[in-house]
């Protein structure tokens, strides 16, 4: 019998964005909502209603529940297309692209859904809000390869619960956890030593 966690599909997108990020959410559950994630859940309002509907002579399935035993993978994904018995995933972001970060999920998706439906998945889609595009996103072996990296990464910050430093770079502003991370302080050991003993023992080291 398999032990081993089961990876969130969203953390992978976390962990693409900040590994710290994605052990705090994932390993120690903590989470906060700030203006960029309300956004993203009212551009997902729509999304996740679940209700399938038929646009341009394409089945549109949406909220759909998506697995992958071999990799040990669990999530949902946005929506699938179905085109002439092809399925592609879509992802959806209220903002603009970061980077990797949707396409190794939209990736992680596919994996799911090839695993599931026996069938290959070549490409999917990722519509980004802010610039109101649909962006087109292959499924190269490269970026399979990554995907299952960071599944990997992810699985072994589940196992050993460590929690990686702060990069306290320009990405912590905008981070929905900023205030539980503590960069400034977490980037620094020698900042924390100084904090912790004027805290706990009312003394500066």
């Amino acid at each position: 019998m398999n032990t081993e966690p089961v990876v969130p599909i969203s953390a992978i997108e976390h962990f693409a964005y900040c590994p710290r990020q994605c052990a705090l959410i994932h390993c120690d559950g903590v989470w906060s909502d700030n203006v960029h994630t309300v956004k993203g859940m009212r551009a997902h309002r729509r999304v996740d209603s679940g209700q399938h509907r038929r646009e341009r002579g394409r089945q549109i399935l949406r909220s759909i529940p998506l697995w992958s035993e071999r990799l040990g993978l669990s999530g949902r994904a946005d929506a699938v297309e179905v085109d002439d018995g092809a399925v592609h995933p879509v992802e959806y972001k209220a903002g603009v692209r970061h980077g990797m970060a949707a396409d190794l999920q939209l990736c992680a998706q596919a994996l799911c859904l090839e695993e599931m439906f026996d069938a290959a998945v070549p490409h999917g889609h990722v519509w980004y809000g802010g610039p109101r595009r649909r962006v087109l996103v292959d499924f190269t072996v490269e970026l399979r390869h990554d995907v299952q990296t960071v599944i990997h990464e992810i699985r072994k910050q589940m196992l050993t619960a460590d929690l990686p430093d702060a990069p306290n770079d320009r990405r912590c502003a905008e981070c929905q956890l900023l205030h539980h991370c503590l960069p400034e302080l977490t980037s620094r050991p020698r900042k924390v030593e100084r904090y912790m003993a004027d805290a706990v023992f009312g003394c500066a080291t």
